[in-house]
């Protein structure tokens, strides 16, 4: 999920480099020098079946300068139909145009322009199983999707625009933008406008059922627009908008538009719009959507949306919207530790040397890499600076940041200067570390020491980190299991390569771990990595073995798999068991089928675990656990998925007796990285059980036993 539409952001940062060079929102701070306010007066008839748009547009355009340059999708022959103004065609980059306007009298100008929008969906790999689509906009039978990105409108590089739109289709459909307004697929009319400067005007058109509701003490009205009536579902979202909407009102500030809308898009999509958001018909079925992906959208109203992102400086909004959104949830309910632990691990199964780059430098996911930098790494930093302010005065920054730039492009620097105004404290040494630099810092815990005092018992060592970078400033949490049952929390300030500490205790100690709720952005230790799928879908190379032996209709099942997650990544190979007499050591593997040659090397038994397995049953175990998992399985409609390492490398099995699940499976495991061990159901490949190996004893950490305890005499008075 993520904020806007791929094709709008990209496009647009694109067109800005290449066409504005000596555009003065490089010359100044952008977050402030305003930028040009358009306000456009939009007539637009659509056609999907011929995929045709003709627009009459009357512009009015401040009065500062007289020349302009537009960007217009290329072949809309653009014309002066009001006006006193001169339109020349420029140059021509892809799909879209360069034209300037030149007006002998500043202000209104009326346009008219058609002609035909229609480009496909176009198909991302972004890891191993995972790819998304995209399109740079389309008017088509199946429903309308464009953007500033696909040149509908006569876009002004770096500019906002106020609009009021009247858009014409025929009968049944709807079209829904940004702002309030109403839709009349009786008659196929629609009309919006918005008032607050926006940074693009979309346009969503399609044959929708829609739903609203309002709430007591939420200014704003949910709304839903599904492709197929269903009351019940749009009930949950309408309730759940409504929720979320007096939530992060609460805790930033007021919801700055007249609408939250959810829009189902006719591909699988997660995009976040200025008051609505375009889900896929898949997306918005599943379950928990609701608690996840939903939240996220709705948040990006005020980061990204009611604040806009300074790209030149960095895309702040994703790791803040993560943060308060994905994260926030989690920790609501208790599993806030397993959020900082799944964030860390994206970051180490993902980001690979050579592949990292600082905050300051994302734009926009394109990958599992970037995403595991711009969303995990970007809210991980902020959950160190509420840590390191307290929740109060985060809370206080993030009203101050939003009350202080709503409808302004802000970056860093902005949200720096707002912390600092409610905390009294200079936090640049923070935002240069974490950043302006790219990397994580590497830790190390050394010589400890326990010894007996009069007064109690000391536990010193030291830290040390062992990135080849320098030193980041870190305030690391240090947790002490004590023999009389109660722990201690201490917090050692390191920024230098070496720290060593010396901690007086009042009992003796059993147990010293550092971060053990992972409160610090860094690379995790050994101990605290358990293997889990992200591990395989991460890997830039590997190899996927399908079982000879198994029946023609699975092999081909595991077949079709193998290469629809390949597809986009040439350095995986597939290939059948009996190719390999033993499985190589130098990469990562999938091992697919209950057949498959291979699967008594994958039951050995093994550090993370022993595995008793057949067809109808399933039980792993482990010396501290001895009994985590233990279960059935239905040996007709159960589907496996283990995972385990074999001499340092990761290795998966995926084994069902369904050929009908697999191709569920294929789209679904690639969602599941963080898990270690599923089991599905069925043909639809239903989740009933998922979790992670229990984590061994981190490097992190150090057990004390009696006899290590040194006493320190007594000197005499």
């Amino acid at each position: 999920m993520h904020q806007p539409g791929s094709a709008g952001v990209w496009a647009l940062v694109v067109l800005a480099a290449l066409l504005w060079l000596d555009s003065p929102r490089l010359l100044a701070d952008p977050a402030h020098s305003a930028p040009p306010l358009i306000r456009h007066q939009l007539e637009v008839r659509l056609d999907p079946e011929s995929g045709r748009i003709e627009v009459r547009d009357q512009m009015r355009l401040p009065e500062s300068k007289s020349q302009w340059s537009l960007i217009l999708h290329a072949g809309l022959e653009p014309r002066v139909i009001e006006g006193e103004a001169t339109l020349t065609h420029v140059s021509a980059f892809g799909h879209l145009a360069e034209y300037r306007l030149h007006l002998k009298t500043p202000g209104a100008v009326t346009l008219a322009y058609g002609g035909r929008i229609r480009h496909d969906l176009e198909r991302i790999d972004e890891s191993l199983g995972r790819a998304r689509q995209w399109s740079l906009g389309t008017i088509a039978p199946a429903g309308v999707f464009l953007d500033g990105g696909s040149g509908w409108y006569p876009r002004i590089p770096d500019s906002h625009q106020r609009f009021a739109l009247d858009v014409r289709l025929p009968e049944g459909w709807s079209a829904i933008t940004q702002g309030t307004g109403t839709t009349d697929p009786a008659t196929g009319r629609s009309r919006w406008s918005e008032s607050q400067p926006q940074d693009d005007i979309y346009l969503i058109a399609g044959r929708f059922h829609a739903y609203h509701q309002r709430a007591a003490g939420v200014q704003a009205e949910a709304q839903v627009y599904l492709r197929e009536p269903d009351a019940a579902l749009a009930k949950r979202y309408l309730d759940a908008t409504l929720d979320y909407l007096a939530l992060y009102s609460d805790l930033i500030g007021p919801y700055p538009f007249a609408k939250f809308a959810l829009v189902e898009n006719f591909w699988e999509s997660g995009y976040g719009m200025p008051s609505f958001t375009l889900l896929g018909p898949r997306v918005i079925r599943l379950p928990f959507i609701l608690q996840t992906s939903y939240p996220h959208e709705i948040l990006h109203n005020w980061w990204g949306n009611g604040v806009y992102v300074d790209y030149d400086s960095g895309n702040w909004s994703e790791g803040l919207t993560n943060y308060l959104a994905d994260y926030w949830l989690m920790e609501r309910a208790g599993r806030g530790v397993e959020g900082r632990r799944d964030m860390l691990k994206s970051f180490a199964d993902y980001v690979r040397r050579g592949r990292d780059f600082p905050l300051a430098e994302f734009v926009q996911r394109h990958g599992a890499d970037s995403q595991a930098i711009g969303y995990n790494k970007g809210a991980m930093v902020f959950h160190m600076l509420r840590r390191e302010l307290g929740d109060e005065t985060f809370i206080q920054g993030l009203r101050r940041f939003y009350a202080d730039n709503r409808f302004r492009a802000a970056g860093y620097a902005d949200l720096r200067r707002a912390f600092e105004r409610v905390s009294g404290r200079n936090l640049g040494a923070f935002f240069a570390a974490w950043v302006e630099r790219a990397g994580a810092p590497h830790l190390a815990l050394e010589d400890v020491e326990t010894r007996s005092t009069p007064e109690g018992y000391r536990i010193s060592g030291r830290i040390r980190q062992t990135q080849p970078e320098p030193p980041f400033p870190l305030s690391l949490p240090v947790a002490i299991d004590l023999d009389s049952g109660q722990s201690v929390i201490e917090r050692i300030v390191s920024r230098e390569r070496e720290t060593r500490f010396d901690i007086a205790l009042r009992s003796a100690p059993v147990r010293l771990r550092i971060d053990p709720d992972f409160e610090v952005f860094r690379a995790l230790a050994p101990g605290e990595l358990p293997v889990t799928l992200s591990n395989l879908f991460g890997a830039d190379q590997g190899l996927i073995l399908i079982p000879a032996d198994a029946p023609d209709a699975l092999r081909s099942g595991y077949r079709r798999l193998a290469e629809t997650w390949r597809a986009g990544h040439p350095d995986w190979r597939v290939a059948e068991d009996r190719e390999f007499d033993h499985l190589p050591d130098d990469r990562p593997i999938w091992l697919l089928g209950w057949e498959n040659r291979h699967l008594a090397t994958f039951a050995r038994d093994a550090a993370e675990f022993s595995l008793t397995l057949d067809i109808q049953r399933l039980a792993l175990s482990q010396a501290s656990e001895p009994s985590f998992v233990n279960t059935d399985l239905a040996p007709e409609t159960d589907s496996a998925v283990l995972t385990r390492r074999i001499e340092d490398r990761p290795v998966a099995w995926l084994a069902t007796r369904d050929p009908g699940a697999l191709p569920a499976l294929a789209r679904k495991l690639p969602h599941y990285g963080q898990y270690s061990y599923l089991i599905f159901n069925g043909p639809e490949a239903i989740n009933r059980l998922k979790g992670q190996w229990p984590s061994g004893d981190s490097a992190l950490s150090h057990r004390r036993s009696p006899s290590t305890v040194r006493a320190v005499p007594v000197q005499p008075r």
